[in-house]
């Protein structure tokens, strides 16, 4: 008895890649491409009208993330496997990936025997991604939360003046600058840097600035 292809979604927003995949792909008789999209969006809507086992996902999309996109893939197919094949082999892609569910990543430059294999294994259940790979990601992910949390404490201990104090030594401002741009008196500003640094326990601005300020220049812009 013969078995069913593979039911593969191809999400890809480069043509040429696209299209060369959905080839690689439709030449092996154990493989169905049942469409290729390329967007996030899109994604999701294929998901919604066909059945599928593996979706063959790159990392970096028009409107959004290869994370993104099979989040939205697996509210509608919650069984579908997730492969991702990118150009992007940085760990914070390959830590979002495992996060959304991925049971591969390989890199844009894998075989074509490889490709084939990595679709046929995900859609038999297996995880691809080797263990020590695996545990060391969930490593990361689990110090970049800690990291955060850290980061949260330090930015709830600042005051709402302070927070604007950082942000804008985040952008490069010295003191004087800043009495200006905030209209108050130099010494005001010379005080709250010092309890910025204080809180912060740095030893100049710029530590302070490479310890906090980035994500504090961000809240202010939002």
């Amino acid at each position: 008895m013969t078995s069913a292809p593979v039911r593969v979604l191809v999400v890809e927003d480069h043509p040429v890649v696209g299209e060369g995949l959905r080839a690689l792909l439709s030449e092996d008789p154990r493989i169905q491409v049942v469409r290729r999209v390329e967007t996030v969006a899109q994604a999701g809507q294929a998901a919604a009208e066909e059945p599928l086992d593996v979706a063959l996902i790159d990392f970096r999309l028009p409107d959004g993330t290869g994370a993104e996109a099979a989040t939205r893939i697996r509210e509608h197919q919650p069984d579908a496997a997730v492969v991702f094949l990118s150009a992007d082999d940085s760990e914070p892609a390959m830590i979002a990936a495992v996060e959304a569910g991925a049971s591969g990543y390989l890199i844009k430059t894998a075989e074509t025997g490889e490709i084939l294999e990595a679709v046929q294994r995900a859609a038999e259940g297996e995880m691809l991604i080797p263990a020590p790979r695996l545990a060391a990601l969930l490593a990361r992910r689990r110090e970049l939360a800690q990291e955060k949390d850290r980061r949260a404490r330090l930015r709830a201990s600042l005051t709402p003046r302070e927070h604007e104090i950082l942000a804008l030594m985040a952008e490069g401002l010295d003191n004087r600058q800043i009495a200006e741009r905030l209209h108050v008196a130099y010494p005001t500003v010379r005080s709250h840097v010092r309890r910025v640094l204080q809180k912060l326990g740095c030893r100049s601005r710029l530590e302070a600035v490479v310890k906090a300020g980035s994500d504090l220049a961000r809240e202010e812009e939002e």
